[in-house]
């Protein structure tokens, strides 16, 4: 593709593969755009992990029930992943700098709406716009890093180290989480984005202008979608509390429904559809959406599930809770490094498919573990959950941003993580609705159900990708 910046023709020796400079950029200014990238990706990220320790906080000092705190995390990875399919089309449009900026400043400024909330009522509302920033901030910085690493091998380098910033975020999220919320109270999850915000439209006044696709939006696609995504969101969370053969249930289930075909006809007939149909017809585009799917339905399950776990059924404090989680966060950081090195010599497939089968081996390991189970044996437990959705994400967002044409990056990473986070919000509503107990307490039974269909989801997808990616990437790999 064609970069607008100054090429860099320099050819540093002896850097390694964790620093920006390993990615040989291809314009002067790449550095500060993937430290801009990282940044929002890690912050948008540290929303979910953070706030999941936060919940139990959250439900005493605005006085909630599990429906409520299902809807703080869903109401956000909703919006994510609804929006985040125009989301992807509008940083092409647009252009990624542009576009991050303005995600950038929206999330922040929910971010500040979130901590003043009164009520779960108004921090369910605020996560919803939060969740759209977010939606804009994820697309537009891999969108931004793709424009700025011109050469595949070090763009995959790139790539990693974008994925490493989400990865430590969603690890070591409930760290920060707990501190913060036994220290200082669950508003500073939200406060802390306030200055991050600003270090990134700092850096951003560094990046040069990205390339512009005019193109108009494809309004109707959009509301079809995350009318579609909220209604199945809301038969799920509902079904569970108030029945499954339930008026609200069955309509819900059938706005999704006529959403969904809604969405389809639109994208087929529209002139400039956020989801080319044709994109969706490449068989490795298609497997990477469904594999990422999968990886975000085992791992935002899980780190929702055990943030409950540990304080309702274990009585944990939000520190002692989130410390569980600090093995898992160094695990994750390192796999996420090696990823890209392992994938260049065995190549893409197989270790896409290790990963999540090493994934959906960390879901059935912790089938036995019940409120007596010692604490170090827990924390052996999660060894395999760092290592398999750490080894695989990597390797599946090069292998996409790969099988894709330059102008088309920010809409294929768009639907990738739109998918990753429908994944995600499926697995809250879906898990959230198992284990809540009686009095919204906290069923183990339910967990372990959970854990069985996160871990089957896995197991499907693994297949697929064995079967259908093909033995070598567009990379080579």
């Amino acid at each position: 593709m064609t970069s607008t910046a100054t090429i860099d023709t320099g050819t540093g020796t002896g850097i390694g593969a964790g620093s920006p400079e390993a990615a040989r950029p291809a314009g002067a200014h790449a550095g500060a755009a993937l430290i801009a990238a990282l940044l929002g990706f890690t912050v948008i990220t540290i929303d979910v992990s953070a706030v999941n320790i936060a919940l139990p906080d959250i439900r005493t000092s605005l006085h909630s029930g599990m429906t409520g705190l299902q809807w703080v995390v869903d109401a956000y990875t909703l919006m994510f992943a609804g929006l985040m399919l125009s989301a992807g089309a509008l940083a092409d449009r647009a252009g990624a700098r542009r576009a991050y900026a303005w995600g950038v400043g929206l999330f922040t400024l929910a971010s500040l709406a979130c901590a003043l909330a009164p009520g779960i009522g108004a921090l369910v509302a605020a996560r919803v716009v939060q969740g759209g920033a977010a939606a804009i901030v994820m697309p537009s910085s891999l969108a931004l890093i793709r424009q700025a690493y011109d050469d595949a091998r070090h763009r995959a380098r790139a790539i990693a180290l974008w994925t490493v910033g989400g990865s430590v975020a969603m690890a070591a999220g409930p760290v920060l989480g707990g501190v913060l919320t036994q220290t200082v109270g669950w508003r500073a999850v939200f406060f802390l984005n306030l200055p991050v915000g600003a270090a990134i439209l700092l850096l951003l006044a560094r990046v040069a202008p990205s390339p512009r696709r005019p193109a108009p939006l494809d309004v109707p696609g959009q509301v079809s979608a995350v009318l579609a995504l909220a209604g199945l969101a809301f038969a799920v969370i509902e079904g569970g509390h108030a029945g499954w053969t339930s008026a609200p249930v069955l309509v819900s289930l059938g706005v999704a429904i006529v959403a969904g075909i809604g969405f389809y006809v639109t994208e087929k007939h529209h002139r400039a559809p956020m989801v080319p149909l044709e994109m969706l017809r490449q068989r490795t585009v298609a497997v990477s959406l469904a594999v990422g799917f999968a990886i975000n339905v085992g791992f935002y399950g899980l780190v929702f599930l055990l943030g409950l776990y540990l304080q309702q059924a274990r009585g944990m404090s939000a520190v002692a809770a989130g410390l569980v989680f600090v093995p898992l966060a160094a695990i994750i950081t390192s796999t996420n490094l090696i990823s890209p090195r392992m994938a260049e010599r065995f190549g893409r497939r197989p270790v896409i498919v290790t990963g999540q089968l090493v994934l959906a081996l960390a879901m059935f390991v912790l089938l036995p573990v019940g409120v007596g189970t010692p604490l170090w044996l827990l924390i052996l437990l999660l060894v395999p959950t760092g290592l398999g959705g750490a080894f695989a994400i990597p390797a599946v967002t090069a292998m996409l941003m790969d099988s894709v044409p330059g102008p088309r990056a920010g809409t294929a990473s768009g639907l990738l993580n739109a998918l990753r986070q429908t994944g995600g919000a499926l697995a809250v509503a879906l898990f959230g609705s198992l284990v809540a107990g009686v009095g919204d307490g906290f069923s183990l039974g339910g967990m372990r159900v959970s854990l069985v269909i996160a871990g089957s989801v896995l197991c499907l997808t693994a297949a697929l990708a064995w079967i259908l990616l093909p033995r070598t990437s567009a990379s080579g790999n």
